[in-house]
């Protein structure tokens, strides 16, 4: 009886094939759920991102689209073939297919997208210095990049400067004071501190769900801008004193609250 219990308990260690398992979703194989999908090159995206090739045929593709907002800067359209956004999944193993994108300014990264939507506002995109180039590039859930031909599956468009302000533009970086009883009047209150580069606590989800209210409430020891891709929220943070954010989750997906200056991830927005 003790030999088969341990040969049984050895079974259930390795799984199938006498491999190590992984916890993946039902209906992937181990090598989609260990990111073994195409071919990982040496060669990265610029920022560090390995390449991940796939053949071209039945490869993710990408084009981006710009629109002007009637109010402030411009809407981004993303439309993809061969692939879906999968933001639960983030951090997880490279599944075919599956991801989610970075869109870049002249080579700056400014977001990570989990959907085909994007608000550029205005205030983002410098005014002078000629057109400038939007880069939106397809990752796996593990960042790496998937790549053609040892290339970045990307899509690029000019965007002329100015053309999206409106006459009455928002103005994020401007301070917006929240009260004390408007921050209570919360379902999740989210306090992060960042000194010397280094936010605290650690990065990591909060999950809400849809509908709730949270406040976001941040001490930077440098002055800064706190962005919430997806809702498009920005928040001025004056050095060395506590600023806050609130907003209504009225909307599912993960979402990262960024610095704009340090470009910092300080938290992300799990909405179910």
């Amino acid at each position: 009886m003790l030999a088969l219990a341990l040969l049984l308990a050895g079974g259930a260690a390795t799984g199938c094939g006498g491999r190590a398992t992984t916890h993946h979703k039902p209906g992937t194989t181990h090598e989609q759920a260990s990111g073994k999908v195409g071919t990982l090159l040496t060669a990265d995206d610029g920022a560090g991102h390995r390449l991940r090739e796939v053949p071209a045929e039945g490869a993710p593709e990408v084009r981006l689209a710009a629109r002007p907002d009637f109010e402030d800067g411009w809407n981004l359209q993303l439309t993809v073939a061969n692939f879906r956004f999968t933001p639960d999944s983030a951090g997880g193993a490279a599944l075919p297919g599956a991801g989610h994108a970075h869109l870049e300014l002249d080579g700056r990264k400014l977001a990570r997208l989990y959907g085909p939507w994007f608000h550029l506002p205005a205030a983002q995109v410098p005014a002078g210095g000629g057109p400038h180039t939007l880069t939106v590039r397809l990752y796996a859930d593990d960042h790496t990049a998937w790549a053609v031909a040892g290339k970045p599956v990307e899509a690029t468009l000019e965007l002329a400067a100015g053309s999206g302000r409106s006459s009455h533009p928002h103005s994020p970086a401007a301070p917006s004071p929240t009260p004390p009883e408007a921050a209570q009047d919360t379902d999740r209150t989210v306090t992060i501190t960042v000194r010397d580069g280094k936010v605290s606590p650690a990065p990591g989800r909060v999950e809400l769900t849809r509908g709730e209210r949270v406040a976001l409430r941040v001490t930077s020891d440098r002055a800064d801008t706190l962005h919430v891709h997806g809702f498009d929220k920005e928040l001025a943070l004056p050095a060395g004193q506590e600023a806050t954010l609130i907003l209504t989750a009225d909307r599912t997906g993960l979402f990262e609250v960024e610095t704009h200056e340090s470009d910092l991830v300080l938290t992300q927005l799990l909405v179910r």
